[in-house]
């Protein structure tokens, strides 16, 4: 019996188990694989932002003021030039985009973030967004009855527009909310202003 508990004993000290000693090393971290991970500048993919109202409120207003200054500059430059519903209607959308882009383009150049680089974030950003707020937006004014039509001195023509952007802003909130919870459009922005 005595020889026995000896016998395991040994048989515990050459599988590394006696004196708190182990041989498993799989489970360790490759420290030079962790320093090389504490230098990423972007953890949004791993921890996306929290996704709150707030947030994707404020994120539809920023996407809700470049579409309002191109759409209304579309529609004073189309009905300035005599242009029909549907040249005005494009080239409102054309600078509803541009001017949406350039907003974010802006502020995340003073970041210092270089123009290449926050070009791509611009519109990773704000193309869903965007391409949804105008979607609503020119939706509601081509369904208003006479909306189209109306010229910029009529009181039917800024009342339509200003319900649009208020129906596409309370339809694109939500958007915003989904994207941001996935560490997709403005949270990827967000990261660049801390």
């Amino acid at each position: 019996m005595k020889h026995d508990t000896q016998h395991e004993q040994h048989s515990h000290h050459e599988r590394g188990e006696q004196h708190g000693q182990h041989t498993d090393h799989s489970r360790h971290v490759d420290h030079g694989e962790h320093e090389a991970h504490s230098g990423h500048t972007s953890h949004t993919a791993h921890h996306p932002a929290k996704a709150g109202w707030a947030m994707a409120a404020q994120a539809t207003l920023h996407c809700l003021t470049g579409c309002a200054i191109g759409e209304i500059l579309g529609m004073v430059i189309g009905t300035a030039l005599g242009w029909g519903n549907m040249q005005t209607m494009v080239l409102a959308i054309v600078l509803a985009f541009f001017f949406g882009y350039t907003l974010t383009l802006r502020s995340i150049r003073k970041a210092g973030v270089d123009f290449r680089t926050a070009l791509r974030v611009a519109l990773a950003a704000d193309t869903l967004s965007i391409a949804v707020m105008e979607l609503i937006d020119n939706g509601v004014i081509a369904l208003w009855p006479g909306a189209m039509d109306a010229t910029l001195s009529d009181t039917l023509f800024w009342g339509a527009l200003a319900l649009s952007l208020a129906v596409a802003f309370v339809v694109t909130t939500p958007v915003n909310k989904w994207m941001i919870g996935r560490g997709k459009g403005h949270a990827v922005v967000h990261q660049y202003h801390h």
